[in-house]
C-alpha cells in the first residue's frame, strides 16, 4: 500500500524505513510522505526476525526490590539510560534480579529475548553475570572486582580520586583526626573509596586508623559513628563513603552533643537529597548519576551495533561545599 502510494517498490520502501543509505532523499520524502498520509506502522516483528534483533535492551538490578527503591542512586541511574534510549528503538526492560533469581535472569537474557544487558549493582556479584559477555553485549554500572573479570565492559566514577578530594578538602579546613565510613569491602566503590581517604592521608601525614565499615544506609552510617566516637579518641573530621551513613552519622554526632561543622565536619560522596536536606546542608562529592547511566546506555547500543568502543569508561566527580565543612 505505502509503495503503491509512492510510486516505488516494496524493497525500496523497506529501505527507506531501515534508514538505507542507498535511496535518494526524493525518494525517501516520497515515501516518507505516504507512510504519513497512511499512518502506516512499521511491522517491529517482522524486521526483528529478519536481521535478529529483539530491540530490547534488559536492565539488570542485582538488588532487593527494598535497596532499590529506597537508594536514589539507582533513581539516576535509571533515568539516565532510559533517556539516552528514548530516541532510539529500543526498548528498556527492568529486571530486578536477587540472589536467588540470578540463574533464572540468566537463562532469561540467553534465552533470545534481549539484544543486550546493562548491570547496575553496588555490589561486586554484579559482575557474576560477566560470563554471559561472551554470548550477549553486557555493560557493567562499575569496575569489576576480581581481576578475572577485567575483560568486561565498564562505566563508573573515579571513586578513590574523589575520596581523596573530600579527605583533602577536611584536612584543607582544618581538620588533624579525619575518621571515615567506609562502604562494605567487598564492593568496588567501598575499597576504592577507603583507599582514597586513606591516599589523602598519607600524603597529609595523618593518621588512618580511625575508620569503620557500614553498608551505605543511614543506620548503619549511625552504629558506625557511635563505634568511631566509643574508641574515646578526637575526632574533628569525617568523611562518609556516602550521603545516607553521613546522615545516619548525623545524628549520632548530635546525641553525643556535638555540633557539625564545630566539632565534627563532615563531607559525604554521592550529592543526593540525604546531603542536600541535611542540618547543616553537607558537603559532598558528586557523581554524576544520570550522566552514569546515560554513557552505559551508549556504550552497549554501540557494542550491539559492532562499532568500536572502549572497556572501561571512568567518569570525573567534584566537590559540592556547603555548611557542614565550614572553616
Amino acid at each position: 500500500m505505502v509503495a503503491a502510494a509512492a510510486g516505488v517498490s516494496r524493497a525500496t520502501v523497506s529501505r527507506v524505513v531501515n534508514a538505507s543509505p542507498r535511496v535518494t532523499e526524493s525518494v525517501v520524502a516520497a515515501v516518507n510522505d505516504a507512510i504519513a498520509r497512511l499512518n502506516y506502522v512499521p511491522n517491529r516483528a517482522a524486521r526483528s526476525l529478519a536481521s535478529r534483533r529483539t530491540q530490547v535492551i534488559a536492565l539488570v538490578v542485582p538488588e532487593t526490590t527494598a535497596k532499590l527503591f529506597s537508594d536514589p542512586f539507582f533513581a539516576s541511574v535509571i533515568q539516565g539510560i532510559a533517556m539516552a534510549l528514548a530516541d532510539t528503538d529500543f526498548t528498556l526492560n527492568m529486571l530486578i534480579s536477587s540472589e536467588t533469581r540470578s540463574e533464572k535472569t540468566r537463562r532469561y537474557l540467553l534465552g533470545g529475548n534481549v539484544d543486550g544487558a546493562i548491570v547496575v549493582s553496588h555490589h561486586s556479584g554484579d559482575h557474576s553475570y560477566a560470563q554471559l559477555g561472551q554470548s550477549l553485549p553486557i555493560v557493567f554500572g562499575g569496575r569489576p572486582l576480581l581481576a578475572s573479570e577485567s575483560g568486561s565492559y565498564f562505566v563508573d566514577v573515579d571513586n578513590a580520586a574523589g575520596a581523596a578530594v573530600a579527605t583533602e578538602h577536611l584536612a584543607s579546613r582544618g581538620s588533624r583526626h579525619i575518621a571515615t565510613i567506609a562502604g562494605p569491602q567487598d564492593m568496588p566503590p567501598g575499597l576504592d573509596r577507603l583507599a582514597g581517604w586513606r591516599h589523602a592521608l598519607a600524603l597529609r601525614g595523618l593518621d588512618d586508623s580511625l575508620w569503620e565499615v557500614g553498608d551505605f544506609t543511614p543506620e548503619s552510617g549511625a552504629e558506625a559513628m557511635r563505634r568511631l566516637l566509643a574508641r574515646g579518641r578526637p575526632i574533628d573530621g569525617l568523611f562518609a563513603a556516602n550521603d545516607q551513613m553521613a546522615a545516619g552519622a548525623y545524628s549520632v554526632i548530635h546525641e553525643h552533643g556535638l555540633s557539625i561543622p564545630g566539632d565534627i565536619r563532615v563531607a559525604g560522596f554521592d550529592n543526593n537529597y540525604f546531603g542536600s536536606t541535611a542540618v547543616p546542608a553537607l558537603t559532598t562529592i558528586d557523581q554524576p548519576s544520570a550522566e552514569l547511566g546515560a554513557k552505559m546506555a551508549e556504550v552497549l547500543v554501540k557494542l550491539i551495533e559492532r562499532q568500536s568502543v572502549e572497556r572501561v569508561t571512568l567518569m570525573s566527580t567534584r566537590l559540592v561545599e556547603r555548611a557542614s565543612t565550614a572553616p
